[in-house]
């Protein structure tokens, strides 16, 4: 048995809450000021999980306060950066020891399969803190000639106090993205979890004291965005906001941050495109095509969402594409073996993407697959949504044009080279794209000049801590992981010396 101050574990599905949670402020867990409360929904059922406090005002103060205060003492300031990366390898040991418990928690609390959370989720999250914990000493400036009387160095220091807001989709594999390189290069953090995930991260503040960081190093607040969120992000002490989810929040985040010229870096929405030309080695995109968009109910923000098929093979290609959907992605709950696809997040989420079915409809798209909830909890409860495929759409169309965040994917056809990149740019996300062709300088080619971040060639949803993500246009601003993470969390400083006595 795994336990911790918060729960027990003795089996996936099977969790006992043993105390209130609270807010992790300055390694301490407290309730919030007002007993605000929020809870957690498992969403195969659409029965109460736990409730955990929800921060206000004052509670938000009070961890922008303490961080402030750690960034500042001795005790964080004037910890060596090797004993920084001691500390975060310390704690990526104690979540790889725990993580059956993050699993059955982010499963439980999310809908995502339990073998997704454990075999993938876990293995990234530990991934990214090692990787880090790795760079905390490397962090280094330049010795810059002038003249021959002065010179110049610089030095990379931390920004400051850092507010974070991470989505619901990867609740813990965001939460390491984000304080990894924070907690590298010497920053403190404030963390607010989405509402509708707020479990796995109270667990891992019970190991980042385990681990020994000093109290309000790294505080962590659930609470729902339009008090918590907001309040973080209007902080006159926050010097940056990092922020993780939908382009509409990113918006309101920029106009708050403005007010004070917050530091800022944005991962937003995306549409993203995967173009078949007719060379693709056909089994490889279909299996690729189908993971890039069924994969956690699709509920990913670089889903290839928008698939672009060369005439000569789009009866081909979709022919095996439903085969594939039909045979692979079983709908059921989280914790059968045989799972593919849970349920959506919450209720909100489960309509959201019903909506988009019937507007598809109603602008004329031809559903060939899916588009109706699927009856698996008890009574037929849950959010469970069948994987729904659309054909004969056209770039004027809602379905084409707009994130839906779930298992719903748009075909379209193309005839040469210069319509699919056309096609794969028609959006005004930029997140990721996939091209299929066994022709490499094709590859290269249009992977040159498809607008967005990341692009996968011959493959779908590629992710690796050593390897920069982010977006173009309305995807983003900023990169996270890789060498290019830590310039969002770290800020150059000149020292210029005069060696003589002349001008």
């Amino acid at each position: 048995m795994t336990s911790n101050m918060y729960v027990e574990l003795t089996a996936p599905n099977e969790v006992r809450y043993t105390q209130p949670r609270g807010l992790f402020i300055n390694n301490e867990f407290v309730a919030s000021e007002s007993g605000a409360t929020i809870s957690s929904i498992d969403p195969a059922t659409e029965e109460e999980i736990a409730t955990v406090y929800a921060a206000g005002e004052a509670d938000v103060d009070k961890a922008v306060r303490v961080a402030h205060k750690a960034l500042k003492e001795p005790s964080w300031k004037h910890l060596s950066a090797s004993d920084r990366g001691a500390l975060m390898w310390k704690l990526a040991d104690l979540m790889e020891q725990n993580r059956e418990l993050f699993a059955t928690i982010d499963a439980w609390d999310n809908g995502k399969t339990y073998q997704e959370a454990l075999e993938n989720d876990l293995v990234e999250a530990v991934g990214v803190i090692r990787y880090y914990a790795g760079w905390a000493d490397k962090i280094s400036g330049q010795t810059i000639s002038t003249t021959y009387q002065k010179f110049a160095y610089t030095i990379r220091q931390p920004i400051g106090v850092v507010a974070q807001i991470i989505p619901w989709n990867y609740p813990l594999s965001m939460a390491t993205w984000k304080l990894g390189p924070a907690l590298a290069c010497g920053n403190t953090v404030v963390l607010k979890s989405a509402e509708q995930t707020p479990l796995s991260i109270l667990v891992l503040g019970d190991l980042v004291k385990k681990a020994g960081f000093p109290p309000g190093v790294v505080n962590f607040l659930n609470g729902m965005g339009a008090v918590a969120g907001t309040a973080l992000v209007s902080h006159p002490l926050v010097d940056k906001v990092a922020f993780t989810g939908s382009t509409a929040t990113a918006s309101t985040i920029m106009r708050l941050a403005a007010k004070t010229l917050k530091n800022i870096s944005l991962e937003t929405g995306g549409k993203s495109p995967l173009v078949v030309f007719g060379d693709a080695e056909m089994e490889q995109a279909v299996k690729w095509s189908h993971l890039g968009i069924m994969s956690n109910q699709g509920q990913i923000c670089t889903a290839t969402s928008r698939i672009i098929v060369q005439q000569d093979v789009y009866d081909e290609f979709l022919t095996k594409f439903l085969e594939t959907t039909k045979t692979t992605s079983k709908v059921g709950d989280q914790w059968s073996k045989d799972t593919y696809q849970g349920p959506l997040v919450s209720k909100v989420q489960y309509q959201r993407v019903l909506d988009y079915v019937r507007i598809g409809k109603e602008e004329g798209a031809q559903m060939v697959s899916g588009g109706e909830p699927v009856p698996i909890g008890n009574g037929g409860k849950g959010f469970f949504v069948a994987p729904t495929i659309f054909t004969d759409v056209t770039p004027s169309m809602k379905i084409w044009k707009e994130e839906i965040f779930g298992p719903v994917v748009v075909i379209a056809k193309f005839t040469n080279e210069e319509e699919a990149i056309a096609l794969a740019n028609d959006t005004t996300y930029g997140l990721g794209a996939a091209v299929f062709t066994t022709n490499l300088e094709k590859a290269h080619r249009v992977a040159a000049e498809i607008e967005a971040g990341m692009v996968w060639v011959n493959s779908s949803q590629d992710c690796d801590p050593r390897v920069p993500f982010g977006g173009v246009k309305q995807s983003g601003i900023g990169r996270e992981l890789g060498e290019a993470g830590l310039d969002a969390y770290s800020q150059i400083k000149a020292v210029h010396v005069n060696m003589g006595n002349r001008l």
